[in-house]
């Protein structure tokens, strides 16, 4: 009952005039953003993290719970109409999709989606309002011991699972662990990395980080494609914006198996929602196999369904782990600690103690975004489209410039801009050798928590190591990584053999 009545009090903080309007600035954005190849949710906070400087943490946490989700649905937008999926969390959806699309029924796999994105996101966002605060006092039992056994738990479970290569994957690590160390040491007050550069005596901020690597290191990778001939096209989305019963009762089990895939993936250091988007869509993919009329191949509702439900379910359930745990599990949620913590916020076991009043109407808004998004996208959709349309090297120079603006906004600092390019030719880099981006922002927001942990184990016990596996948290931490590695190491494997026959 306390979590209803903490969601009540949410709801008459996020109903406030002033504050729906920020939720629908921030799904028009995130879905803006989205919509165009390349970018995404993680994207469009990146973009105006520097931007919310200006406004009250309630105010600024609101409309970034519209461009969480908004992002995601404007990822699948492109992938339907134009094959060419916002971010990889929609490509399982655009393979049956984009066949709807060219079979006319464009409007119908655009529905599906919405609907889908919303039934994942206020399945997975009603778990979190009555389960987060009952993890967030199960993670009162944390230590130094068991918060890094996490951090190294994010760390290496992402990096293993979202790379093709596990190499590369510990390689975005390490180029995250690297950033996050560079400057003073504070119990030591040694210099790290700094090369004798004041400016970098401070570390790198965590927003220059960012949009450096997601937005410039994208513009960068664009810039060097233009020219080249392509063969996409935009497909015209005429007719009706929903579903027909019949299509509704086709897609209504995808929804809920999906939601069901996606919601434990949630709470994974699985780098977002990939895995149970995929997982989703091979179930759906076997079970119409078993159908008198197997429509895979043709443009199956539930091809679209099923991706779309556990793309969002994931996505809510991360917002669940982030606000009780203080754990990442994607790119979007790393982020989204960065805006927690220029306000001083820190996610955890006692955020809802402390902030609990921000906190409650941030879960507010989650579910105001969803059903502002609802109403935008189910008639509006095409209207998103039109977007793909704008010239890229307009397009892309606008990206370039509100970066460098929001950037220097931040910290008024030349040399920020400076670390800015050359993290943005690292991040085309790490695109151009298919090197993933959630290691590094995932590494660099937990390094400094892995590295304070473990610090502050090795002095309670005196220097024994064993403390770091001493309790049972540790202990399955510890071996949930080891059967995700192993889990993901053996898939793999299989994957390249069955590809070379």
């Amino acid at each position: 009952m306390d979590s209803l009545s903490n969601l009540l009090d949410g709801f008459g903080t996020a109903l406030t005039p002033m504050n729906i309007v920020w939720v629908f600035v921030g799904a028009l954005l995130g879905t803006a953003v989205g919509v165009l190849p390349g970018l995404g949710s993680a994207m469009a906070v990146a973009l105006l993290l520097p931007v919310t400087f200006t406004l009250d943490p309630t105010a600024a946490l609101i409309m970034f719970a519209g461009v969480y989700f908004g992002g995601l649905f404007g990822d699948s937008i492109s992938g339907i109409l134009m094959n060419t999926p916002g971010n990889s969390t929609a490509i399982a959806g655009t393979f049956e999709g984009h066949r709807m699309a060219k079979n006319g029924r464009a409007p119908q796999a655009l529905a599906t989606s919405a609907i889908g994105a919303f039934i994942g996101g206020i399945v997975a966002t009603t778990l979190v309002v009555f389960f987060a605060p009952t993890l967030a006092s199960l993670a009162t039992n944390f230590g130094p011991a068991e918060y890094l056994a996490l951090a190294v738990f994010a760390f290496i479970a992402t990096s293993a699972v979202v790379s093709d290569s596990v190499l590369k994957g510990l390689t975005a690590l390490l180029i995250g662990l690297t950033l996050a160390v560079i400057g003073i040491d504070g119990p030591s007050g040694a210099s790290r990395f700094t090369f004798e550069v004041p400016a970098l005596f401070d570390g790198i901020h965590i927003v220059v980080i960012t949009v450096a690597m997601l937005a410039l290191g994208e513009v960068i990778h664009i810039a060097s494609k233009i020219g080249r001939p392509e063969d996409r096209t935009l497909i015209k989305s005429q007719g009706r914006p929903w579903l027909s019963k019949a299509e509704f009762r086709d897609a209504l089990p995808a929804w809920l198996r999906g939601t069901a895939f996606g919601v434990p993936f949630g709470v994974v250091p699985a780098g977002g929602a990939e895995v149970p988007s995929f997982l989703a869509y091979g179930t759906e993919r076997r079970l119409d196999r078993k159908r008198a009329k197997p429509m895979f191949g043709k443009g199956a509702i539930r091809g679209v369904a099923g991706p779309e439900a556990a793309g969002n379910s994931t996505a809510g359930t991360a917002m669940g782990a982030l606000l009780a745990l203080g754990l990442p599990t994607s790119a979007t949620a790393a982020i989204m600690l960065a805006a927690f913590q220029q306000y001083g916020m820190q996610p955890g076991p006692l955020l809802f103690e402390r902030s609990g009043d921000i906190v409650w109407a941030l879960l507010a808004s989650l579910f105001v975004a969803m059903i502002v998004l609802l109403i935008l996208n189910l008639p509006f959709a095409p209207l998103w489209a039109q977007l793909l349309k704008i010239p890229k090297n307009y397009l892309y120079a606008g990206i370039s410039v509100f970066a460098a603006l929001g950037v220097y906004a931040s910290s008024a600092s030349i040399v920020d801009l400076i670390f800015m390019l050359g993290l943005g030719i690292v991040g085309f880099m790490m695109r151009r050798y298919d090197i993933p981006l959630a290691p590094v922002l995932i590494a660099v927001i937990l390094g400094p928590l892995a590295e304070e942990s473990l610090r502050r184990a090795l002095a309670v016990s005196e220097g024994d190591p064993t403390i770091l596996v001493s309790s049972g948290i540790t202990i399955v931490l510890y071996a949930l990584m080891t059967i995700a590695v192993v889990f993901s190491i053996v898939s793999k494997v299989r994957a390249r053999k069955t590809a070379d026959f």
